[in-house]
Formats: structure tokens, C-alpha cells, sequence
């Protein structure tokens, strides 16, 4: 990054440790009337600090592309009392602020067209930069919708990944839900403020994830959660995600509208099939037929994150299980033993040069491990280059060269 203009260099330091006066800058960008997030994020981009764009003259502003009455707004400082009793209100329960200009931003949210300024958030901010995934559906699901998200948000948090959605009713709570119960991690995305909650009846699973998990949103603390709050949220649960996976929902669904948003910021579409019958299976179906992958399991969705991503969920689950390195016979080419967990081995022992097994006869036959065990196998063994996975979710043993 480049140095800040400020001594206190607040964009190399993490968020827990910006100063009082950098917070108190950024909340007041944030709560400038008429600055909306594009305009704040051009500002920021070009003054590099709040601190800089609060001293800047109005030509100066309306030079960087703001309106005469809202460079006005900026230069007079009037967002400052607004921002003092944010903090306060921040202070009251806990919450953090997490600047764009800050190490602690979620890197692939900075990738969007849009990002926010500021993210107000509770709970484990170390989240921000684990590898996300979001699940996301209708508010009324059938029993169908409902069993799906809860066996997939399991697994694929128990394969590593952090399950990110809204905390709305239904597909949404029923994901976070699983999630907590399989002791993985979370994250909420509201549409409001965090010290907000919405729908009620979800306020103890609110103060779970932030206990356990995180609360985040772009809105400032005490924001109601206003219908048009929720599309401008959805941007941020997609912004988070590698990908977004959708379990039933309307054609026209907030889950349709997250996943499109998904596609516009290059981040991968996922989806469970449903009844040809049901509506709550337009969505997700047109989805599947317009390109987005069909999930029937966990493994579909892991097979197609990038190779360095799944090198970090397979070291994460090796650290869980505290598998240690041990020398194995079987060597690539002759060219000297590969270092393994024993797990691996033992996978290795059970495929062949000649016939490719399915991923499923693998776990029926390793009954000691779990699945996310013997994928965390399979993850060591491709990356040493002794197996190869062909299609079809089944793997062979290389041949020596």
C-alpha cells in the first residue's frame, strides 16, 4: 500500500488499533448527507484518507466530481456530531469499525464495483478473511429447501469453509443455524444496524453469530431495516463469497438478485435442483440451466473453488486433525518419497493405475475418517502429484513417468 498522509499511518495499521480521531473520520464520511457510497468511495480513492478529504476547499471536492451543495456538506463538516454519537453507540454494543483503507477489509469485497466505506461489525473479525461462502434462498421454504441448506451449510463448513448469509427467515436462518450447531463459522450480513435486529424472532441466533461467529453491515448503527436496504445488502453477502449457492427461491427471489450479482462481480453461482413443479424451484433451476453448478452434495461446490483455495481449506482440516508428516513409500516418477499425512497413505493404497474409484467407494472404505478427512487426503495427494481427479468426482493413481 501507499503511506498514508497521516503520521499515524492508519491504513497499515489493523482496525482494533485505529486511532479515536481516524474512527471518528471515517464515521463522518460515512454519515455526510448526500454522499453516497460511490461518491465516498472516488473521494477516498483519490484523497486516500477522511482526514485529507475533510481538509480539502469545496473547489477541491467538486474538482473530484461531487455536486456544489454536496461538496458543501463535506467542507462544513457536518457529519461530525453524527458521527460522535455513532461511536458512542458502536462503544455501547461493542461494535468495530472496519474501514475500506484498513487490512482488516475483506480483500474480495475491495474487488467489487461498489464497496463500502465502512463496515460496522460484531464478533470474530478474523472471519473477514477466511474463505466464504454464501448460502442464500426463499423465506418460506418447503421441508425440501429447508433439509438441504441445513446438510449442505454443515458440510461445507466442517470442509473449512465460512458459511455467510443474511439472517433472513427461512433458507438463510436455517444455514446459519446448521452452522453454529456443527460448531463451524458464520457470518450475518444485515440490512440494518448491527445493534439491530431483523426478523425479531431471530434475536437470539443474532447474538449467537456475534458470540460466535459475525455480524456485519454497511448501514450505521440504529439503521431500521427499510425494504430498500436488503438488494444494496445483498451486494455485500455475494462481495464476501467466493461463490453463492441457492436453495430455492423465485425467479425473481432477493436469492435471484444476490446470485445475479454474483455473475456481475465474477464470483461462482451455485445451485440445488428442485421440483419442476414448485415455484420455489424457478429460480434455482433457471439458474442451473443459464450455467450456474448443480450441487447435490458438499464436494460439488469444493471441486470447483481454485486450486490455492483448496490448499488452504485442505492445510486448515490437516492443522484440525493435527495430521502429522510421515515418509511415504509410494514415490512420483522414482524421484525421491513424498511427505504425507497417514490418512493419505492410506488412500493411497486403495486407488490404482488402471481404474479410477469414485470419491464415495473411498469414504465407504475408509470407515476410521470422515469425509471432509479423506478429501483433505485426496487435497495432499493431488498437490504432491500422485493421484489425478478425473470427472465424475473420481480419482486414479498417477503412473511413474
Amino acid at each position: 500500500m501507499q503511506p498514508s498522509l497521516l503520521s499515524s499511518d492508519s491504513e497499515n495499521r489493523p482496525a482494533s488499533l485505529l486511532s479515536e480521531d481516524d474512527i471518528i473520520h471515517w464515521l463522518a464520511l460515512r454519515m455526510t448527507p448526500g454522499l453516497g457510497t460511490r461518491k465516498a468511495g472516488k473521494l477516498v480513492e483519490i484523497f486516500r484518507t477522511p482526514q485529507a478529504i475533510f481538509r480539502a476547499t469545496r473547489s477541491e471536492l467538486q474538482s473530484a466530481g461531487l455536486a456544489p451543495a454536496i461538496a458543501q456538506s463535506v467542507a462544513s463538516g457536518c457529519g461530525f456530531e453524527d458521527a460522535a454519537e455513532q461511536r458512542g453507540k458502536m462503544a455501547e454494543f461493542g461494535a468495530e469499525l472496519i474501514p475500506l483503507r484498513t487490512p482488516m477489509y475483506p480483500p474480495l469485497l475491495k474487488e467489487i464495483f461498489d464497496p463500502p466505506p465502512v463496515l460496522f461489525a460484531r464478533g470474530r473479525i478474523d472471519l473477514l478473511h477466511s474463505p466464504m461462502l454464501a448460502i442464500v434462498g426463499t423465506r418460506r421454504p418447503t421441508a425440501y429447501g429447508t433439509q438441504a441448506a441445513t446438510r449442505l451449510a454443515r458440510d461445507l463448513a466442517n470442509a473449512g469453509l465460512t458459511i455467510s448469509s443474511g439472517m433472513a427467515r427461512g433458507i438463510d436462518t436455517a444455514a446459519h443455524k446448521a452452522v453454529l450447531e456443527a460448531g463451524g463459522n458464520t457470518v450475518a450480513v444485515f440490512g440494518c444496524g448491527v445493534d439491530q435486529v431483523y426478523p425479531a424472532e431471530n434475536r437470539k441466533l443474532a447474538a449467537e453469530i456475534a458470540e460466535k461467529g459475525l455480524v456485519a453491515s454497511e448501514f450505521p448503527m440504529g439503521a431500521a431495516p427499510f425494504p430498500q436496504n436488503f438488494p444494496i445488502r445483498n451486494r455485500i453477502i455475494s462481495g464476501f463469497s467466493l461463490g453463492v449457492l441457492v436453495v430455492e427461491g423465485g425467479e425473481y427471489s432477493g436469492s435471484a438478485i444476490t446470485a445475479k450479482l454474483a455473475t456481475e462481480q465474477d464470483r461462482e453461482v451455485f445451485a440445488v435442483p428442485g421440483n419442476i413443479t414448485s415455484k420455489l424451484s424457478w429460480g434455482p433451476n433457471l439458474l442451473i440451466k443459464q450455467g450456474a453448478k448443480l450441487v447435490q452434495e458438499w464436494n460439488d461446490v469444493v471441486v470447483e473453488l481454485k486450486p490455492e483455495i483448496r490448499r488452504q481449506l485442505a492445510d486448515a482440516e490437516r492443522k484440525r486433525l493435527n495430521i502429522n508428516d510421515l515418509e511415504v513409500g509410494e514415490t512420483n516418477g522414482g524421484g525421491g518419497a513424498s511427505k504425507l499425512g497417514s490418512l493419505a497413505q492410506s488412500i493411497l493404497q486403495l486407488l490404482d493405475h488402471d481404474a479410477a474409484k469414485g470419491l464415495d467407494l473411498l469414504i465407504d472404505e475408509i470407515e476410521a475418517a470422515s469425509p471432509s478427512e479423506v478429501m483433505a487426503g485426496l487435497f495432499d495427494l493431488e498437490l504432491n502429484g500422485l493421484v489425478r481427479q478425473l470427472p465424475g468426482k473420481s480419482y486414479i493413481k498417477v503412473w511413474s513417468d
